[in-house]
């Protein structure tokens, strides 16, 4: 079954503030917290929608890859940073209601070690670029490991303390009216242990990517472990690099192919011409017969792109545009007045097209008339 958009779940415009987001999902989950719908189904379900909703909408991150792409762009499957599924009520409770608990949010296992976000980075090529391919150097804001304590938390020289609220547990129960409910030490994180800091620091990565010729915009480099640093020597995320091919003078894109425009005079698109045209590896010949008319395509094979998944090397078509002069001269009107005047108005032998086109809508006419 599709899923629901996650603004709709939880009832705000797209526009919503973090503050707002934030009032609107307590709302949602006291609704259907399992506590108060105890075996009802269908409320859990909506208190699992609600969390992942928030989930995704309250990381900035994930929102705007949520917001441009949809659910596909925080899809793991897809490359984007999904809904962990794991995360439990206690987890997502102990950040939305920490202020009824005095609690703070759990979200971590027993050793406190929890792998980092994964990262967007969208990374913008020209087309030439883009078909062939070159490595760029990035610099991604991130959290990285912390050198000092080499990702433990602990101050150089020492090492993390047993917690004293939860004896090492990680988890106390806590009681507020009709909750009840067992969530991670607030004084530990869930760790057990007391450390003096997260692990790691946040920095300005600097990377080399290599993109392969051919991409196109949406194609994703991933690159494993180049995410954020994982918090209490957990593992990292992952970095996925975002292709997007900004708009060419003359070019379109489609998949393997290339569209232009082609403007001709037309004193060329009557009498026939050869013309230059452009093309990715240079310029080529391209024969307009006589009679040409707008909106005749001409394809020239192999003048493509050899996109990246595929080896077959797509063509260019050539879109003609006739163009209608302008600014004439009295010299240069009196030659086309002329040449009107030979053509004899809309002949069939002169402009077949609108010959036709004036004995349809004669036709036409006269069908009222019967």
């Amino acid at each position: 079954m599709a899923k629901r958009d996650y603004y709709e779940v939880l009832g705000v415009e797209r526009t919503v503030t973090d503050g707002e987001l934030k009032k609107a999902y307590r709302r949602v989950a006291m609704k259907y917290h399992p506590d108060r719908n105890p075996d009802n189904k269908e409320a859990e379900e909506k208190f699992k929608e609600a969390s992942e909703a928030y989930e995704i909408l309250s990381d900035a991150q994930k929102r705007a890859a949520y917001d441009q792409y949809g659910h596909a762009g925080v899809d793991p499957q897809m490359g984007g940073g999904g809904f962990n599924g794991g995360a439990g009520f206690s987890d997502i409770f102990g950040d939305i209601f920490g202020d009824i608990f005095g609690g703070s949010s759990g979200g971590r296992g027993r050793s406190g070690a929890q792998r980092g976000h994964d990262l967007r980075y969208t990374l913008d090529l020209t087309l030439e670029e883009a078909v062939q391919g070159k490595e760029v150097t990035i610099k991604v804001p991130t959290y990285v490991s912390c050198k000092t304590c080499h990702g433990s938390g602990a101050k150089t020289g020492s090492s993390p303390e047993i917690c004293k609220t939860c004896g090492g547990h990680g988890q106390v129960r806590m009681q507020a009216g009709f909750f009840s409910v067992q969530q991670s030490c607030p004084d530990c994180q869930g760790t057990g242990k007391v450390c003096h800091g997260e692990g790691r620091v946040q920095e300005n990565k600097t990377l080399s990517v290599k993109v392969p010729a051919g991409v196109d915009s949406g194609d994703k480099i991933r690159l494993s472990g180049e995410g954020e640093a994982g918090s209490m020597g957990g593992p990292a995320g992952d970095l996925y690099v975002v292709i997007n091919v900004k708009e060419h003078k003359i070019f379109q894109r489609d998949g393997s192919d290339l569209y232009c425009e082609v403007p001709i005079s037309f004193p060329d698109a009557a009498l026939g011409a050869e013309l230059e045209v452009p093309t990715l590896d240079g310029r080529v010949k391209l024969k307009i017969p006589e009679g040409t008319q707008t909106a005749k395509v001409f394809r020239l094979r192999g003048k493509g792109i050899k996109p990246v998944r595929r080896g077959v090397v797509g063509d260019l078509l050539c879109r003609i545009v006739v163009e209608t002069p302008v600014k004439l001269t009295k010299e240069q009107r009196d030659l086309l007045e002329n040449l009107r005047d030979t053509l004899g108005g809309s002949s069939s032998r002169h402009s077949p097209q609108a010959s036709s086109w004036f004995e349809s809508v004669k036709n036409f006419f006269e069908s009222f008339k019967s």
